[in-house]
Formats: C-alpha cells, structure tokens, sequence
C-alpha cells in the first residue's frame, strides 16, 4: 500500500540517477482540496534513494504533516499548512528535482492521469533524448579520433578538449546538476559519484575517455529505464481495457453514446458482442458469456444471465447484454485493482528495505576506499599520483550501487503484476515476499471452498405419493418464500405448480398454505416432529442426510409426510485440487467454519481436508487464528465475509474471495482472489517462492560483478570504460531477470 506517513529520520542515499525509470505512469487523480493535501509529479524520482533524498530535503522544514510516495507513479502528495508549499517546492527543487502539479501533468481519464510525453525523459521528451545522447556520442567518438590520430599539438588538444566537453554536456547535463546538488548536501549517489569521477578523469588528461564513459552511461541509462517501465507500466495497459464511452439508456428511451465518468450508478448500459463491458453492473436482459480473463485471470468465458454481475474491461464475446451500472467509473473493479496496485507499487519489501540499507553503507565505504586507493597507492604501489587518481577514479564507477538497488523493486513490481493478471491482487510487496512462509491456511467454507449457494442435490417422495403432484406442491410453497433453501427447491425442481392460497410464513421452521384445497406444510425437521409427523424410518432417513451435511426440507399434509428435499452447499470443482496443492507446497489447511459440526466433516472430507472445527462464531475464528500461530508459525486466513475479516486481519497473510467478497471483507485481506478460485493461494505462495528466488538471483549478480571488478581496479586492470560496462551491464541483467517474473502471468 501506498507509503503515507509523516517525514522520518533516514539513512537510505545510494542510487538512482536520472533514468532509473522514465516513462509516463498512470497517475492518482489530484487532490488539491483544503486538508487533503496537494499532488506533484516528479518525473526524476524513480527509486527509493531519490524518495530519502526528498525527505531529507523536507526535514527541516515545519509545516508539512504526512508525505504520500508513489515511486511506480512518480508522485508525491503533500499535507502541509498552506503556507509551508512553497517552501517545500523550493526545497525539493533545491534537491535537484522538479516537482509538477499533476494537474498540469496529463489529461484525465477514468479517475486517472496519464502523464503526456513530456517530461517522459527527465526534462526532454523520448525522441529528443535519444537525439541528444546519439549526438552526445558522436563528439565523445569524435574525441577519441582526435586524441589517437591528430598531431601532439595544443591546438588539437584544445579542439579535442572542447568536443569532449561538449558531449559530456549533451550527455550529463542532468546527472550533473543532481550530483552537484547531493554533494552540496554532503550526499553521495550514483550521480555524484559520477560527476566527480568524470570531472576528475578530464582534469587529469583523460578527457576523451570521460567524454565517452559519460556518454556510456547516459545511453545505457536510458535502455535501463526503458526496462524497467516494462515492469513499473505492466499494469498501466488494465487502464485501456475499459472503453471511454458507453451506450446508455436516456429517459426519452434513447440509447446515447455518453462518456463513463459521467454514467450515474442506476443507468442502464447496452453491450453488444465484441464489446468490452464499460462499467461494473448487473445484468438485467439478455444472455451472452464474458470473458472475464483481464481482471479475474479466468480462461474460460462465463455465461452470463439477468442477475449476473459483469466488470468493467471484460469482453462480451457472444449476445447482447443490458445491465445496470452499479459504481462509478473511478470505483470500479477494473479502477480498484489499478489503485491497489499502484499503491503496492509504492511500498518496500524487507528484501528491498535491507539492500537500502546495505546500499546507505556500501557506497560511502567504496568512496573511502576511492579516496585511499588516490592517497595511499603512490606510496604503497610505487604509482605515479595521476595514475593513482585514475585507479580512484575507477573505482567510483564502479562502487555505484544502482544495480544493487534497482534489482529489488524491478522484482516485486514484476511479482505484482504479474500476479495481478492471474487475477490475485497482492497488497504491497511485503505480502508478496512472506505468503512463501505460511505454513498453515484456515479456510472458511461458504463461498470459499463451497460454492455459497444452496443447491437440491436429492428429493424423494414417501409414502407412496404421487410424484408429479408432489413436485407440484412444493414449488407452489416454495415459490413464494424467499429462504434461500426454498430458492434451492424452485431451481432444483424446475417445475410450476398452481398458485398457494392462505400462505403463511413460520419463522424458523418453514411455510405453510393451501394447494388444490389441501392444507400443506413445507418446513424443516422441528416443524415435522412438533406436528407429531416422524417415524422411526423417517427419523433414521433424515440422520442419514444431515451426517452428509445436507439440510432436509419436508413437505407434508395434516396426516403425513409427502416427501423430503435435501439442499446443500456444494464444494467448488477447484477445492479438491487446491487442496492438494498446498498440502504439496507443505501448507496445512484447516476449515474453520460457523455451520454445525456435522456439516463441517462433511465438507472437509469431500474437499481432502484433514482438519475441521465448527460452530464458530467471528471471535471464535479470530481465537483459532492465533491457536493455529502458535500450533504451526506463519498462518493464512482466507474468507469472503464480513464474519471472516477479524480473522482476516489476525493472520499474517489474510487472502479474501473477491468477485463475490464482502467489501470489508476485501478492505481487512493483504490478498484478494478476484475469481474466486482457491487454487489461487497456492499460486500465490509459488509466485511468493518464485520471487524470493530471483530476488537473491539479482542481489548476488550485482554484488558478484561488482566484486570481480572491484579487485580487477584495485590491482590495476580494469579501466573507467570497463567500470561503466560492469555497473550498467549489472543493471541491465539485473532488470532482465526480474522481468521474468511476467511470464507467469501468461501461463
């Protein structure tokens, strides 16, 4: 979720520079009402380093209540006394970066601003940063020529000097304006060490190899940011899938084209086959199926009938479908899942808060050695003072920590997204690291392993009854209740019987009215027993049925019963396979459930469930939370009700049911499961092990290559170019390999 807190204290100053991540990123929409705080977009801030240097920037100053970073977005929301902003701007522009009012950043769209192309490339747009840099490298070429052919004469030299001071310009004006801004604060990051280390090189001579390794490192800046917005905008495409427009119903019974933000909830919306659904809504004519695979992951279309929910982004593959909108479009499912993406965008793994603070350590120890390897080498190694200062010099080079840095967010970004389009919705990075943890997984049953609606699974007529007219009777009770086992019978019988005369609801027991003249009751096993209507073979039918965790409905005259109707909630088809997937992953699942206990074991054993407990009120769950902490370490919750959120949020991971989740069900979970489908927390942890593994795969690429030429420049065989190709090259394998995480998403 999205860091938000008042400024604190912070050590973290490592990398990036100026092209960590660059291009446009989906936007917050801009709050700049009275106590809500202002919204800024600053297209330089791409890293967690450049969020410390911020704070720090912001410190000392009075006045500013909380700080709201979205890194993915590039924004920053400021609470502050009204007086304090301009203050802060100046400050956070003193820092070296240019905070814009996102108002001016892009146009809005659907609760959103996308950023325009300006300001895509840190102050140039893309094409003219290329332009810049493939200039930039043309003079620093141009340099080389110069120094290896043209004659030994200041003349050339100066000539030589001037193109290479001018391709260092194209390239590095803006890593030297922030490198003068953190050395001026006393800070190191990549772009101060970058600017001492090319300003040294051609004071010492060097100038043409200073002009191409910044030129270098610009270009393979930028081929950086590029990949890394790979991950960062992986997310950014949802926002497309949604039309602008929608057809909507006016009171003249007119349908008009009408743009979605301005669609009330309650409108009625057209969507004819091959449409994408604009809005969430529900169903009120038509048939057709859906595809639903861009926000519930689900592969396989869903039918879709009056009463059935559609969201917005979804496509309609075959029949024409009316619905009612039911939210706004910066409210829909589509717009929420962009929203809490974003938002975990915006938070730090504990993988990714320890390399900041390894980065905060290294980088000044790497420039300590720099500055001992200038002072003491002449003496220790017999090195000439310039050759000691170029060895320093190196050294910089290549103690920038950004492939460090970048090879943790670049991961759980990916991680996210990609989980993101199998339809889980994880929370914030942190979630995405520990669900590797769980060892145990209470899972509620209704709506989470059962399908939560009742079904007729048998009915059998006693007594020798007519079955045709039996049928009949009981859906002509049935019918008119709005119990949802009754619900159940009318859906399971399919049939229609005359109309009930004299109908009497029986709180707690069941319905009772005339049919064809004859007085019937259709009511639960109290009801039967209090008319004095069970036998013993009736009686020993019905333990029979409820062991199976069936509820058992009778129907019945004055005289005697008629027949019996077992309704149940049924397993879901994926439960059975689910189950079996976390037992492999090493995860124990346990049902906790507030049916009865019969009910209970009977559920779990058709889903593979060791573990049962029934009866369990919400506080009884939440105690079984912290009983199961204890019994087995690292516990997961997952439910869909309100009664399951204070369980929800006891667990350490808390995975909620969201296309058919309560709200507060959604807002209590870390992990959201927009299909419904439980084999989704075992993906979950798989994805969880899955990134913790390239995690550690980028932590020891980065700190191994710049192991090896760290030692190669101590010893004296590595040069600056070398060192630019082993910091950027590191980088770029890096994010490469964190990008593999998106694949996953495809499968």
């Amino acid at each position: 979720m999205k860091s938000e807190t008042s400024i604190p204290p912070t050590t973290v100053d490592t990398c990036c520079s100026s092209g960590c991540s660059s291009s446009a990123a989906v936007v917050p929409a801009a709050t700049s009402r009275p106590g809500q705080g202002k919204l800024f977009r600053i297209a330089t801030m791409d890293c967690s380093a450049e969020e410390s240097e911020i704070r720090r920037a912001l410190e000392p100053l009075d006045g500013i209540r909380s700080l709201g970073f979205q890194l993915g977005a590039r924004t920053l929301k400021i609470e502050a006394e009204e007086g304090t902003y301009p203050l802060a701007l100046e400050a956070i522009r003193n820092a070296g970066f240019d905070p814009q009012p996102v108002a001016d950043a892009g146009e809005a769209k659907g609760g959103h601003v996308v950023g325009s192309a300006e300001g895509d490339d840190h102050g140039h747009g893309f094409a003219g940063g290329i332009s810049r840099l493939v200039a930039a490298l043309v003079f620093a070429t141009g340099a080389e020529v110069l120094a290896f052919f043209a004659p030994d004469q200041m003349a050339w030299k100066v000539a030589g000097m001037a193109i290479a001071a001018l391709a260092i310009w194209l390239a590095g004006i803006d890593t030297y304006k922030k490198g003068i801004a953190a050395l001026l604060r006393g800070k190191l990051n990549i772009n101060a060490l970058m600017s001492v280390a090319v300003t040294g090189a051609f004071l010492i001579g060097q100038w043409p190899e200073a002009a191409m390794v910044m030129a270098l490192y610009a270009i393979a800046e930028l081929i950086e940011a590029k990949a890394v917005d790979r991950a960062r905008n992986a997310i950014k495409g949802l926002l497309e899938l949604a039309p602008e427009e929608a057809l909507v119903l006016g009171t003249n019974g007119a349908w008009t084209a009408t743009p979605v933000a301005s669609v009330a909830i309650g409108a009625t919306v057209r969507i004819k086959p091959g449409e994408r659904v604009p809005l969430d809504g529900m169903v009120t004519k038509g048939n057709g199926a859906i595809n639903q695979a861009p926000v519930t992951g689900e592969s396989i279309p869903v039918d879709k009938a009056p009463g059935d929910q559609v969201f917005a982004g979804t496509i309609n593959e075959t029949g024409e479908l009316e619905f009612e909108v039911t939210a706004l479009s910066s409210n829909t499912t589509l717009a929420r899942i962009i929203q809490a993406v974003e938002q975990a965008q915006g938070t730090r793994a504990p993988t990714q808060r320890f390399v900041d603070r390894f980065a905060s350590i290294y980088t000044p120890a790497v420039f300590a050695i720099a500055v001992a390897v200038a002072v003491l080498t002449p003496f220790l190694m017999g090195l000439t003072w310039l050759e000691a200062l170029y060895k320093a010099l190196v050294l910089l080079v290549i103690a920038c920590p950004c492939a460090l840095v970048i090879s943790t967010p670049v991961t759980v970004v990916s991680g996210l997204a990609a989980g993101a389009r199998r339809g889980i919705l994880i929370k914030g990075g942190t979630y995405l690291e520990d669900a590797r943890l769980l060892k145990a997984v209470a899972l509620d049953k209704t709506g989470t392993i059962t399908e939560g609606k009742p079904k007729l699974v048998k009915w059998q007529v006693w007594g020798g009854a007519d079955e045709t007219e039996v049928q009949q009777m009981a859906a002509s009770l049935a019918v008119r209740s709005d119990h949802p086992v009754s619900k159940a019978i009318v859906q399971g019988l399919e049939i229609k019987g005359p109309e009930a005369e004299n109908f009497k609801a029986l709180p707690g027991r069941g319905v009772e009215g005339m049919v064809n003249g004859v007085r019937l009751t259709l009511g639960n096993h109290r009801l039967i027993h209090e008319q004095g209507l069970c036998g013993p073979e009736l009686e020993a039918e019905l333990a029979i049925q409820e062991k199976q965790g069936r509820t058992v409905t009778l129907l019945a005259d004055e005289s005697r019963v008629l027949a019996l109707f077992a309704v149940a909630d049924t397993i879901r088809e994926t439960s059975k396979q689910a189950i079996v997937d976390l037992k492999a992953l090493g995860v124990t699942p346990v049902m906790l459930t507030g049916d009865n206990a019969a009910t209970a074991k009977a559920i779990a054993a058709q889903a593979g469930i060791d573990e049962a407990r029934g009866d369990l009120l919400p506080e009884a769950k939440l105690d079984a939370i912290k009983e199961m902490q204890k019994r087995y370490g690292a516990t997961g919750m997952t439910g869909d009700g309100i009664n399951d959120a204070p369980a929800l949020a006891q667990a350490d991971i808390g995975f909620a049911m969201g296309a058919a989740g309560t709200d507060t069900a959604m807002e209590a979970a870390d992990v959201v499961i927009m299909n419904d489908d439980l084999q989704r927390v075992a993906e979950t942890v798989r994805l969880s092990k899955h990134t913790h593994a390239v995690l550690w795969q980028n932590i020891s690429l980065a700190l191994g290559i710049k192991s090896v030429f760290l030692v190669m420049a101590v010893v004296g065989t590595a040069t600056m170019w070398m060192a630019v190709f082993a910091d950027m090259g590191a980088s770029l394998l890096v994010v490469g390999n964190g990008l593999r995480l998106l694949r996953r998403a495809r499968r």
